[in-house]
């Protein structure tokens, strides 16, 4: 069980130490890059997270929110980005632009919005490390999580286990306390927590928490 605490919800003009708070406890550090195409919101791109990844310890999951991922994904990977997720619905040869991130050296992760079917990503299975099923409308943090998005993570574990690599299952949109065992109960093996971790009086001590309830919910 991994976490993967977002820094939507930190402070983005202090994005390094705010990294550091959860170093030690998360295993990831989430990157949501927005351009306000794909989704209606602008966070930060390319080089703000080709400096940041020299500055932090944490290997950083890069969940691209963006029109032209065939053109910018493997540069993230490049840049250092350990995991780097683009959207199915924004590619226009994702089995390329898979086949190119892990080419420069990263994992290759695929996200799907709420309404996008699994069946448009089985074809890309032996190409990827790990698939995004987005709990949430992506564009924004701190929004409810969607308990109908469940039954997809459900099918998106046995997606990946009926395959012959190892591929992860993430959830990304509300997770926290509340929600997370379900998740876990569902088959998600990595899971994004903005809100959950960096609203929290103690971020570090919350990502822990976070980990221990989802592995408490794996548990047959």
């Amino acid at each position: 069980m991994q976490i993967s605490p977002s820094v939507l919800n930190a402070d983005l003009a202090d994005l390094a130490n705010e990294v550091r708070r959860v170093e030690g406890s998360a295993d990831w550090i989430h990157l949501d890059v927005m351009d306000n195409h794909f989704v209606p919101n602008l966070t930060f791109g390319l080089p703000v997270i080709e400096r940041l990844v020299r500055q932090i310890s944490l290997p950083a999951d890069c969940h691209l929110m963006i029109a032209d991922p065939d053109r910018w994904a493997p540069q993230y990977a490049e840049a250092g980005a350990g995991s780097v997720t683009f959207h199915v619905e924004a590619a226009r040869k994702p089995k390329m632009v898979a086949k190119d991130i892990r080419k420069a050296g990263a994992r290759a992760g695929v996200a799907l919005k709420p309404a996008t079917p699994l069946s448009t990503i089985e074809e890309l299975i032996p190409s990827i490390d790990m698939i995004l099923v987005m709990t949430v409308e992506p564009g924004f943090g701190g929004q409810a999580f969607m308990t109908e998005m469940l039954p997809k993570v459900q099918q998106a574990r046995r997606l990946a286990d009926a395959a012959d690599v190892d591929i992860w299952v993430q959830v990304d949109g509300g997770v926290g306390p509340d929600t997370i065992e379900r998740c876990a109960a569902a088959g998600a093996d990595v899971f994004v927590a903005g809100s959950a971790v960096y609203r929290a009086d103690e971020p570090a001590l919350m990502v822990e928490l976070l980990r221990d309830a989802a592995e408490n919910a794996a548990r047959p």
